[in-house]
């Protein structure tokens, strides 16, 4: 899981190649207005280098995030100093207290290898929902929507450094084998990493059923986000007006 090299180019990585954090915070405030007011909490787990994070704080009062990486959780603390971060896994993590909204974004969710660990994780966060809260999932590609053996290829730039990325997407039994190689450029010289990684390829009644188990209504938003839509649950409760 996102070792050093990984988590320092990370943000420079995933902007350079298009990725609009701010954006996609707009369009999550907007579905969570659409569905409660009020809303002074949030948790992003598996949140990743705190990107989202960095702008959700602009709109809600109090936000935490939850990291299994410890790397990419180092660069969200150095990020975002006043923001409580959580080492911890999304499958058996356990806070105090409950939030008005959790999200799980960029398709972590994806890292669940089975259903039952699908549901642990959605449980979990049901569990940390108050009551009439809101969760988001952002999932990964269905299986009928996924393009085996797809390649991408992108060159990134900052003041000190450039990184080429290639990496190529094939089908693993019902997963998804990214394998991205790395040359990154800087003032120490230029050196060659790989990052592999295996995303589960989830089906949609997958997802809709893991929400119902977790004892969360939800429903699946077409293009939201991203191609893959955008998964929407409430608890149910009386929440905040």
């Amino acid at each position: 899981m996102y070792e050093y090299e990984m988590a320092s180019v990370y943000d420079l990585v995933y902007r350079g190649r298009g990725k609009d954090f701010r954006g996609e915070v707009e369009q999550i405030m907007d579905v969570v207005r659409a569905r409660t007011t009020g809303v002074a909490s949030l948790l992003d787990v598996a949140c990743g280098t705190g990107e989202h994070l960095r702008y959700l704080r602009e709109s809600v009062p109090h936000v935490e995030g939850l990291e299994l990486s410890e790397p990419m959780l180092r660069v969200a603390g150095e990020k975002l100093p006043s923001v409580p971060l959580h080492h911890a896994d999304m499958r058996t993590f356990e806070l105090a207290g409950t939030f008005d909204v959790v999200t799980c974004l960029f398709s972590s969710v994806g890292y669940m290898e089975t259903v039952d660990e699908l549901v642990s994780a959605l449980g979990r966060m049901t569990a940390h929902l108050a009551p009439g809260g809101v969760l988001l999932v952002d999932p990964w590609w269905f299986p009928e929507r996924f393009l085996d053996g797809y390649v991408a290829g992108d060159v990134v730039r900052d003041e000190s450094r450039t990184v080429a990325r290639v990496a190529r997407s094939t089908r693993e039994g019902g997963a998804t084998r990214v394998e991205a190689h790395y040359l990154l450029a800087d003032d120490g010289g230029v050196r060659h990493f790989t990052d592999t990684q295996l995303i589960t390829l989830f089906d949609r009644d997958d997802y809709l059923g893991a929400f119902r188990r977790a004892g969360c209504d939800a429903v699946h938003l077409e293009e939201r986000l991203s191609p893959r839509g955008l998964f929407v649950g409430t608890r149910p409760g009386v929440g905040r007006t």
